[in-house]
């Protein structure tokens, strides 16, 4: 952060710095050209390429209407849709050499503002030149701006390794070179089984089985140096050099020259033809012995053995069932078709591409928690339904992660002897790097709707309380009256006993109220 408010002092830097986006953008679309110019024209001739007069013109009208729309209307396709057209006028105008050269300049001088950009956002100047050194990024870049200068001054196929930068771009390409590299260990040891069975079994191959290495070969073809055949007509191969004169009938020296040299390349073919298949026994393929030696028994069944689907028996002799070892031999190609090509390869491939589904279900994980989880409170999308308060609102406008990062940069450049009181205690806490003032699992939307639920529910039993405190003194007025109904009543049978003393004598067991 402070960094940054250094590099905003130096305008030409920071201007560099703030594109640096734009300008990865423009090193890629240059690779890509260049690489094209390289596939369709490379060798490159001193000739300019010729064009018809229609496909000129057109080019012309391209480039000429995509610069009109640049300037009204400037947009990405429309630049591209001018430099496409200005490279190609480049091409059949100048040449395709003189052209690559140009855009190899323009992308070694890219490459060097890109990553001057580069050093400027991040720092770089302020680091020790061990970190400068050790940083992986940077290196990466100026081997790439290794490459490009080795395209302009040695050879234009260096351009070609600019093309692997879209893996550096593209998170899909890095997660397939991760799939490789992450379970590397388990990989390479797989390998080394496998290199060991193969090992195995070309010993068993060496002990028992050496004469069925038979590896069809194709001998290197050479210009033969071989006195002139005849033709079939009974020709010399070297007549053709010699023929000179003619009439208006007889074809010219140069027709009959020309076809004397094909009739004579035709007995050639035929010739070599014919003795590559006496070698062989007449079967028009020549074959050598690849056991003779413990080591070519080993190359011979890792190379074809790894190579060929059904393992190292699709190189081997067929035998007869006649045969002693045949048997064996059906029992060696099916364990080594069944142990090596089945078990042991599909064991590297399934790691690789279960390496690749961890990663792709890592990722999806991670965009999911992104979406449905705030990134400063933690809380998650589902305790905001029913709510007054959304999801989106709560992380747009209550916590925008984006303004805690703001807040963080200000009590880091701000005057401490200005700091207000949570300023104080931001600043605290963040040069002591602790979390604590993050409002963890709480967002006010939440607490003001659960207060405003508490007070729904306080009401509701203040209700139920009066309408208990009702009920209970309508029971007392209730318990009242009956008292004095009860009162009363024992006063007349106090009374009438003293009236009727024969009768007294019945009230004297009723209980006293």
């Amino acid at each position: 952060m402070k960094w940054q408010k250094k590099l905003r002092g130096q305008p030409a830097l920071f201007w560099v710095s703030s594109y640096m986006s734009l300008w990865s953008n423009i090193l890629f679309n240059l690779a890509v050209l260049i690489n094209l110019i390289v596939a369709f024209f490379y060798p490159f001739e001193n000739a300019v390429p010729e064009l018809s007069f229609h496909l000129s013109s057109l080019i012309w009208i391209v480039m000429l209407v995509s610069l009109a729309i640049v300037i009204t209307l400037p947009r990405q396709s429309g630049i591209r849709t001018f430099v496409v057209a200005l490279i190609l006028r480049l091409i059949f105008s100048c040449g395709p050499e003189p052209t690559l050269w140009l855009l190899g300049c323009i992308t070694v001088v890219m490459k060097g503002v890109h990553i001057i950009s580069l050093m400027g956002n991040y720092g770089t100047l302020e680091k020790h030149l061990f970190s400068i050194l050790t940083d992986a990024e940077l290196l990466y870049h100026f081997f790439y701006l290794l490459f490009c200068v080795f395209g302009v001054l040695l050879h234009p196929f260096f351009f070609s390794i600019l093309l692997f930068d879209v893996v550096y771009r593209e998170e899909t390409l890095l997660n397939v070179i991760r799939s490789v590299t992450r379970n590397g260990r388990s990989i390479i040891l797989t390998a080394v089984l496998a290199l060991i069975l193969v090992y195995m079994f070309s010993i068993i191959g060496y002990m028992f089985f050496r004469d069925d290495f038979l590896v069809p070969v194709d001998e290197e073809f050479s210009p033969p140096s071989a006195p002139p055949l005849p033709s079939a007509d009974g020709m010399d191969c070297t007549a053709g050099e010699s023929v000179t004169g003619g009439s208006h009938m007889v074809p010219g020296p140069d027709i009959v020259g020309e076809v004397i040299q094909q009739t004579c390349s035709r007995a050639r073919m035929t010739e070599q033809a014919s003795t590559v298949g006496g070698d062989s026994g007449g079967d028009g393929e020549m074959k050598e012995r690849g056991c003779d030696s413990m080591i070519m028994c080993i190359i011979t069944t890792m190379n074809q053995g790894l190579r060929n689907g059904g393992g190292i028996g699709d190189i081997l002799r067929a035998p007869s069932r006649k045969e002693t070892l045949f048997v064996p031999r059906v029992v060696y190609d099916l364990l080594f078709f069944f142990i090596v090509i089945i078990i042991v390869l599909n064991l590297i491939f399934g790691v690789i591409i279960d390496t690749f589904a961890d990663l792709r279900s890592e990722k999806q994980q991670k965009e999911l928690i992104l979406k449905n989880t705030c990134f400063i409170c933690g809380l998650n999308r589902s305790a905001f339904d029913n709510k007054t308060v959304s999801f989106e609102e709560h992380i747009k406008n209550e916590h925008n992660m984006w303004h805690y990062l703001y807040f963080i940069v200000l009590v880091k450049v701000k005057d401490p002897t200005e700091f207000t009181g949570p300023e104080s205690y931001v600043h605290a806490m963040v040069k002591a790097n602790i979390q604590d003032w993050f409002p963890r699992l709480r967002a006010m939307s939440l607490a003001a709707v659960d207060g405003d639920g508490e007070q729904i529910e306080l009401r509701s039993l203040k209700n139920l309380l009066e309408t208990n405190h009702v009920a209970v003194r309508e029971l007392m007025a209730q318990i009242m009256e009956l008292e004095n109904k009860m009162t009363e009543q024992r006063k007349q049978r106090q009374r009438h006993a003293l009236l009727n003393p024969t009768t007294s004598t019945s009230y004297q067991f009723y209980p006293q109220l």
